[in-house]
C-alpha cells in the first residue's frame, strides 16, 4: 500500500468507538507485559466522552476505516497509536509530521521504557529522551521516558 492510500483528518464524535478500538488493539500488541490501568469499557468511555469531543484528535483512515489515531494536548503529543496491521506503512510518520506542523515551537511526549519500537520511532523523528522515571506518576506504574522535540535547539 502506498502512503497516499490513507486520509488524515480531525476525528468526529462518530469516530470515538473506532479510535478506542485502535488504541486497545495497539496497546495489547505493543505492550503485552504492561498492566492496563482501565477496563476496555472505561477506555471506550474515556475516548467517547473526553478525548474525541474535548481534545485535538486526529485519525488516519483507509476506505473510511480508522487505522491510526493521534491526540495533541497543548504541547504534548499525548497519544499516537496504529492498528498493528498498519504499522510500517508511513502512517505514523505522517501523523508525527502533522503534530510538528501543528506545534512548531516543540513537542513533548511520554512512552514506556519497555516500548523499544516506539522509542526508536520517536528518536528517528528527532525526539530526544529528556527524563526517565520509575513509573510512580503514571497509572500503569510502569517506568517511562519523556521525550522532547525542540526544533532548532540542541538537547543535552
Amino acid at each position: 500500500m502506498e502512503i497516499n492510500d490513507f486520509v488524515v483528518r480531525r476525528a468526529a464524535d462518530s469516530d470515538a468507538a473506532a479510535v478506542a478500538d485502535v488504541w486497545l488493539r495497539s496497546f495489547a500488541a505493543a505492550l503485552p507485559g504492561v498492566r492496563r490501568a482501565h477496563s476496555d469499557d472505561r477506555v471506550r468511555s474515556w475516548f467517547r466522552e473526553v478525548v474525541v469531543p474535548e481534545q485535538e484528535t486526529w485519525v488516519a483512515t483507509v476506505d473510511d476505516s480508522v487505522v491510526a489515531m493521534m491526540v495533541l494536548d497543548g504541547e504534548e503529543l499525548d497519544q499516537l497509536y496504529l492498528d498493528p496491521p498498519w504499522r510500517g506503512r508511513g502512517i505514523g510518520d505522517r501523523l508525527v509530521d502533522l503534530a510538528k506542523r501543528r506545534r512548531p515551537a516543540g513537542l513533548v511526549l511520554w512512552t514506556f521504557q519497555v516500548n523499544g519500537s516506539a522509542r526508536r520511532f520517536y528518536e528517528r523523528h528527532g525526539f530526544v529522551a529528556a527524563e526517565c522515571t520509575d513509573g510512580r506518576r503514571n497509572e500503569e506504574r510502569e517506568p517511562d521516558v519523556r521525550y522532547v522535540w525542540c526544533p532548532g535547539k540542541r538537547m543535552p
